[in-house]
């Protein structure tokens, strides 16, 4: 299985209107240390899952049929936006599951187009993508939010984004697992208060109690760019970047 990011920023990443702090100069000249809305897409062979929608030219970047479903983590604008022009095409529709949130975004579910919206997946429940297991679990965010445990023939990446720290039933969850990779919001530098995104000190601590074997940090701000250009992380942890692939398979994560 392979996972390639797609988008690793948040709202703030780098570059930011009208911002001119060094991460942002930076971006605006270098076009590798930009920040795409936070997706990735996951390839089994098989299986192409687009893992949230937030790019804003979807059509563009994948041809009909290409993608064999679509995974939402929650429909906040900047994991959806994609979809808003995606549904007005025209062909076989495309399946898409996220967390059973009723309101949606805006007018995705009254008018879907091609979007074809599936009942929930079940918190904690495996489901079955072809060979690949895939495993819902909450997330602490200001609106409805599943992270997932992908399982690939025994390997295991959980992608946690976008949270704020870890419910207990899904840190719990979690720490009976030996994880192969985790990917994990890391929205802010340190701070002393944190509301819907993890700082790195909360997210550092996560990736601690629950032991991967790798960790990759995501939904990066142009602020969390900046303390990265001063500060190191831990060994087995590294800030993920747009374009970066991950291969898991019998033997340990590797970047490509």
């Amino acid at each position: 299985m392979k996972l390639t990011f797609l988008g690793t920023g948040g709202v703030t990443a780098a570059p930011l209107f009208g911002c001119d702090c060094a991460a942002c100069a930076r971006a605006r000249v270098e076009v590798r240390r930009r920040r795409a809305p936070c997706s990735a897409l996951i390839d089994t062979g098989s299986e192409r899952i687009l893992l949230d929608a937030g790019l804003p030219w979807l059509a563009e970047r994948f041809a009909p049929g290409e993608l064999s479903r679509i995974l939402l983590t929650h429909y906040h604008m900047d994991h959806v936006q994609g979809l808003f022009a995606l549904r007005w095409g025209v062909g076989n529709r495309i399946p898409v599951w996220g967390p059973p949130d009723e309101k949606g975004c805006d007018d995705l579910f009254k008018h879907p187009g091609l979007l074809d919206f599936r009942p929930a997946l079940t918190p904690f429940v495996p489901h079955a993508f072809g060979a690949l297991q895939v495993t819902p679990l909450p997330l602490q965010h200001s609106k409805l939010t599943h992270g997932y445990l992908f399982d690939w023939r025994g390997s295991r990446l959980a992608w946690l984004c976008d949270t704020c720290g870890l419910p207990p039933d899904t840190e719990d969850f979690l720490s009976g697992l030996s994880l192969s990779a985790l990917v994990i919001d890391c929205n802010d530098p340190p701070a002393a208060t944190a509301r819907n995104h993890n700082d790195v000190t909360r997210a550092l601590a996560i990736i601690e109690r629950l032991a991967p074997q790798r960790a990759w940090l995501t939904h990066l701000s142009h602020q969390m760019d900046n303390w990265l250009s001063h500060n190191a992380l831990p060994e087995s942890v590294q800030a993920a970047s747009d374009g970066l692939t991950l291969s898991l398979g019998a033997s340990d994560p590797v970047t490509v």
